[in-house]
């Protein structure tokens, strides 16, 4: 198995900004610092191709982003302000989905230590997503004949808007979101599946809510699932307004996982949102995930 990243990419931001730029390798160490992972399991994330990139977005917008011609109001929404850096970490993402789903489609499941850029849209980025890795990896699958069906499993306290706007209109997609009712964004758009859950839900409610929604991706038949671990239900997160627990998170992870297992759906992990203060509980909810993935595959 193979797990890419790109931290060697790592968002390098102005000194007190809000997101956490350095969670990314602070995951990548800590599980092989834990034995998670191992060195060889990792691979660095490729930057994606135009051709690949250009099945989800717009090519003026591409363009860009790539030159920094891209104008400062665009960018506020984002969230960054551009850099090269900033473009070439967003193209490395894409790139990572992109490996991690092929790789999974090869041995059953793989990911990347980055990703859930589910606020991006064709034409425009946003909620600190450049572009969208899920719609990238969905569409270069299907446009290469790798699948038939691919379905989503977005468990980010954010709705997955911009997934939304771009797979949820198509027959050969299905976007199943699970999400704060009165979170960002304040302007849903229209999943094939929304859960719209209250501020403050715990881990009980929370799983039970899960557990009803997943029969809709299972009656789907997919032939692959695209799964956002986010970890920003998470009690401690500045930006969840959920309260579930590390204990709530792992049980979340371990009830996607092994229904995919037992049905031999492979799995291509991404890992979401988390804002933790301090952010090492986000690390170590991102870590988690991967935990219950080695517990149900054996890897």
């Amino acid at each position: 198995m193979k797990v890419f990243y790109s931290d060697t990419f790592d968002l390098k931001l102005p000194p007190g900004h809000r997101f956490p730029g350095n969670k990314y390798g602070m995951l990548r160490r800590t599980l092989l610092k834990d034995g998670i992972l191992s060195e060889a399991m990792m691979q660095a994330s490729a930057l994606i191709d135009d051709a690949a990139l250009m099945r989800a977005h717009d090519p003026a917008y591409i363009a860009a982003i790539d030159s920094g011609a891209i104008d400062a109001k665009a960018m506020r929404r984002i969230g960054f302000p551009w850099s090269k850096h900033i473009a070439l970490r967003a193209r490395a993402t894409m790139g990572g989905a992109l490996a991690a789903a092929r790789e999974a489609l090869r041995g059953g499941l793989s990911g990347q230590l980055a990703g859930g850029t589910h606020h991006a849209h064709y034409d425009f980025g946003a909620g600190y997503c450049v572009f969208n890795d899920f719609a990238v990896a969905a569409l270069a699958l299907l446009s290469e004949g790798a699948v038939d069906r691919v379905a989503i499993i977005d468990l980010d306290v954010h709705q997955g808007d911009g997934n939304a706007a771009l797979l949820a209109p198509r027959r050969d997609v299905f976007v199943l979101s699970v999400h704060g009712a009165k979170n960002f964004p304040f302007r849903k758009m229209s999943s094939d599946l929304d859960v719209d859950l209250a501020d403050g839900v715990e881990d009980a409610a929370y799983l039970a809510a899960l557990a009803d929604a997943l029969p809709a991706i299972w009656d789907f038949g997919p032939d692959i699932v695209l799964y956002q671990a986010g970890v920003d239900p998470l009690a401690q997160d500045r930006l969840g307004r959920m309260a579930l627990t590390h204990a709530g998170l792992i049980a979340r992870d371990r009830l996607v996982l092994s229904e995919c297992k037992k049905r031999g759906v492979p799995v291509s992990m991404a890992i979401g949102g988390g804002y933790a203060d301090p952010i090492e509980a986000s690390v170590a909810a991102y870590a988690n995930s991967w935990r219950a993935a080695k517990e149900i595959w054996g890897f």
